[in-house]
């Protein structure tokens, strides 16, 4: 991310497992930016298959 030039719009994004939401690239996670699921601890921490059942789906 050495092209970063402060607009968060150019930073590459994904959609959070848990809660659906897009999050984006963070220095910290540079190196591991292939392995990250979540946009927040709190969202790792909460199991997945009750986010899914707040949400209505099976």
């Amino acid at each position: 991310m050495k092209d970063f030039k402060g607009n968060k719009s150019s930073l590459p994004s994904k959609i959070c497992v848990t809660c659906q939401r897009p999050f984006s690239w963070r220095k910290k996670w540079e190196k591991v930016w292939e392995e990250v699921r979540y946009c927040s601890d709190r969202c790792r921490r909460k199991p997945q298959a009750s986010s899914n059942r707040l949400q209505g789906k099976s």
